[in-house]
């Protein structure tokens, strides 16, 4: 299988991508990095843009946010087309503003407005703790009681996937009692790929809306956002978009939604028009698109380093991408299955079919837990340990080879047979 991997990595057509990036060193070398669904190895390209920024605060001072190539005021525009090619969506859909729990807030303050007996928001079981406070506190602060109104699906049969027609069942069964479907778009514990279409549909087939966290979704998986009719969408950069530790979050509001003057918002200065920001008269005029739900005036530092992850995305396409992406996942998945230590010692629990899953296999330990991570982690590979026994392998198509997966399964295996042995 070496020579397997070897031919794929030279029939690779993103190959050349992977110089473009740091790795971090162990043992004196790049070492397997595997963990680009918790944060993205850093760009060589961020280094110039943040860089940028600095020297023209430092030579412009305040005069930078008028002056220069791209002008700190209007900063977040930049990022608009790339955004939207990555969501499906057009420009006046997207913008890079805040973080990811902030932007939630703010997309729920518009599309929770729970009214008589539809006060429900349905998400799944387990869902990442950003998802869950943000829903847990917006019944809350509307003043429902989260027991009766915060509906969190379990799979029927105890199974860690969820079937789309279970949560359609479910949106059918809760009916004019819901007011709002709040799912992610990859589950970041299992892995799963959930099918944004059909859950948007069933929920506005009851006249609920549909929200969506993706913050394991954006540059995992190409979307089609506007086409979905999905009515809000957050997501954070730091992560497959490789923006930098706590990069600038993202946000999606269809257009639908964002010229319906009477959608209620939480903005600030900057969601409103900005011909007239700088006059100081605090008129009510908010901006018609995404740009409406804006606070204020973006990190510029921290937005620099998310262009320049972009400008990547933009050279290497997000469908090339994908491509790529399932077949690294799937020759995971074929050397995982053909070896009989991790058969003994290795469940997955994300979907097999290609087509519910991104750039991740969440591998459980049945029988020696931590310890064998521990020893991965000790010969050379970085990856992700989420509590009981799951090891989450994100080979990233950016950057991540058939080789690096070749060698991250041959540790592995080594790593079960010291501890086992121990």
């Amino acid at each position: 299988m070496e020579e397997k991997a070897k031919a794929l990595d030279q029939s690779d057509e993103l190959a050349s991508f992977r110089s473009q990036f740091h790795f971090p060193q162990t043992h004196g070398k790049d070492c397997i990095y595997l963990c680009g669904n918790s944060l993205g190895l850093q760009p060589k390209l961020t280094e110039n843009f943040v860089n940028e920024e600095l020297k023209n605060w430092q030579e412009r001072g305040v005069k930078g946010h008028f002056t220069g190539e791209k002008p700190w005021v209007s900063y977040h525009l930049n990022s608009k087309k790339s955004l939207a090619k990555l969501v499906g969506g057009t420009e006046d859909e997207v913008v890079a503003m805040n973080n990811l729990t902030t932007n939630l807030h703010l997309g729920l303050s518009s599309f929770y407005r729970p009214e008589g007996k539809r006060n429900k928001i349905l998400i799944e079981r387990g869902a990442f703790p950003s998802d869950f406070y943000a829903v847990h506190s917006s019944v809350v602060l509307s003043g429902n009681d989260p027991n009766e109104c915060l509906i969190e699906l379990n799979p029927q049969d105890g199974s860690d996937y969820l079937p789309t027609d279970e949560i359609v069942g479910k949106i059918h069964e809760l009916g004019e009692e819901l007011e709002l479907v709040m799912f992610p778009g990859v589950q970041y514990y299992t892995g799963q790929f959930f099918n944004i279409k059909r859950i948007t549909e069933a929920a506005h087939g009851v006249g609920a809306k549909a929200g969506f966290d993706l913050a394991h979704t954006v540059g995992n998986i190409p979307l089609t956002l506007h086409d979905d009719r999905v009515d809000f969408a957050v997501w954070c950069s730091y992560k497959y978009l490789n923006s930098g530790p706590g990069g600038t979050g993202g946000f999606f509001v269809h257009s639908e939604n964002a010229r319906n003057t009477e959608l209620p918002k939480q903005s600030g200065w900057w969601g409103h028009k900005a011909d007239g920001r700088f006059k100081m008269n605090n008129e009510i005029n908010p901006i018609p698109t995404a740009d409406g739900w804006q606070l204020s005036n973006i990190n510029i530092l921290s937005h620099s380093a998310h262009l320049a992850s972009l400008e990547v995305f933009d050279q290497a396409d997000i469908h090339t991408l994908r491509k790529k992406s399932i077949k690294l996942t799937g020759f995971l998945e074929e050397l995982i299955s053909g070896s009989s230590i991790l058969d003994e010692h290795v469940k997955m629990i994300t979907p097999k079919s290609p087509e519910e899953r991104g750039a991740q296999l969440s591998l459980y330990l049945t029988k020696l837990g931590k310890p064998v991570f521990e020893k991965i982690v000790e010969n050379g590979v970085i990856l992700d340990w989420r509590e009981p026994n799951v090891i989450r392998v994100a080979p990233v198509p950016l950057y991540n080879s058939f080789t690096d997966v070749w060698q991250f399964v041959r540790i592995m295996e080594r790593a079960i047979e010291s501890v086992a042995a121990s």
